[in-house]
């Protein structure tokens, strides 16, 4: 089958350089809004038979673009597509996976079932909130991690001098992860969450004193609870803050928070655009391109993905 790669409006620089890291070009559609605020798409180009990747990551606006990417399935399914993966860098409505109390949904659920619905024969995504997630499709999921990637830019740093903290006890794997990577110390919070989006710092779990402090976690979201935790570490002689997360959600306030914390560095991925004014110079982002790439390659040519992360040494990506 014939490699075609399309991208919806959320974040086409990336599906561009994603094309740039495979030599082929990106596919032509036409992507708008009708007068009455309705989805438009259109594939203008040939599809049939063709192996075909819809690059969209559901971020804010969310509703928006999860129906983007829905009617973009849709229509590459109508035009009799070979085979159809959407590839969703980030995937919205994660932190929705279960229910916490009576009458809430689970919606990371529906998300799902849409998905598969609209005719996607495959996910991609990179650092799920919740990796079970990946068993709410009827379909293959490939879920990605960029841990590796971020940790690949501390290799010049002394391990004796850092440890790395996870912000909660459910981020420990992955804190731990990103550790067996630099060989560092290790360290968690202990927090508890009041209600959505607002979370308490209880205690902090290791030794941090004198060391550089790196919090690893899967987004930020807020950052109320990033700049609490790194405010905790400093109080506890932490020499400095850093943060290393993949999903730059940054949502609200959340870049003026970062601004004004104790955190000297804050590292994130481009599976979300982050704007330039956004940065505020302490905000770094990571080219994941290559990553989604060589996975959409391995994808298309039927030879494994995991083996991708077997590596011991990952590819030292650009900043953006």
């Amino acid at each position: 089958m014939e490699l075609k790669i399309f991208s919806g409006t959320a974040n086409r620089p990336l599906a561009e350089d994603i094309c740039r890291e495979l030599g082929v070009p990106l596919g032509n559609a036409l992507i708008g809004t009708f007068k009455n605020g309705e989805t438009r798409v259109k594939i203008e180009e040939h599809v049939r038979g063709a192996d075909v990747f819809v690059i969209q990551p559901t971020s804010s606006p969310g509703d928006h673009n999860i129906m983007e990417l829905l009617i973009m399935i849709d229509a590459l399914m109508r035009a009799s597509a070979g085979r159809i993966t959407a590839v969703v860098p980030y995937y919205g409505y994660a932190k929705q996976e279960k229910k916490t109390s009576g009458r809430e949904p689970i919606s990371a659920k529906l998300v799902a079932n849409l998905i598969v619905t609209a005719g996607a024969n495959r996910v991609v995504a990179v650092d799920l909130h919740a990796p079970a997630i990946q068993g709410f499709f009827d379909i293959p999921v490939d879920n990605l991690t960029a841990i590796p990637i971020l940790a690949e830019s501390l290799r010049t740093y002394d391990p004796h001098h850092i440890v790395v903290v996870s912000p909660d006890s459910g981020g420990v794997a992955r804190a731990t992860q990103f550790n067996d990577r630099i060989g560092a110390g290790l360290a968690f919070i202990a927090k508890q969450r009041p209600e959505p989006d607002v979370a308490t710092v209880l205690n902090v779990v290791g030794n941090v004193r004198g060391k550089t402090a790196i919090i690893v976690d899967d987004m930020i979201s807020t950052g109320g609870t990033l700049v609490e935790a790194a405010g905790r570490l400093c109080e506890l002689g932490a020499k400095e803050v850093m943060a290393y997360a993949v999903h730059p959600v940054l949502a609200g306030n959340a870049t003026e928070l970062i601004a004004q914390s104790n955190l000297t560095r804050v590292v994130v991925t481009n599976t979300i655009p982050v704007p330039p004014e956004d940065r505020n110079g302490k905000i770094t982002v990571i080219n994941i391109a290559w990553l989604i790439a060589e996975a959409i390659r391995r994808i298309h040519e039927g030879t494994s993905v995991s083996a991708l992360f077997q590596a011991t040494h990952f590819r030292q990506e650009p900043l953006i």
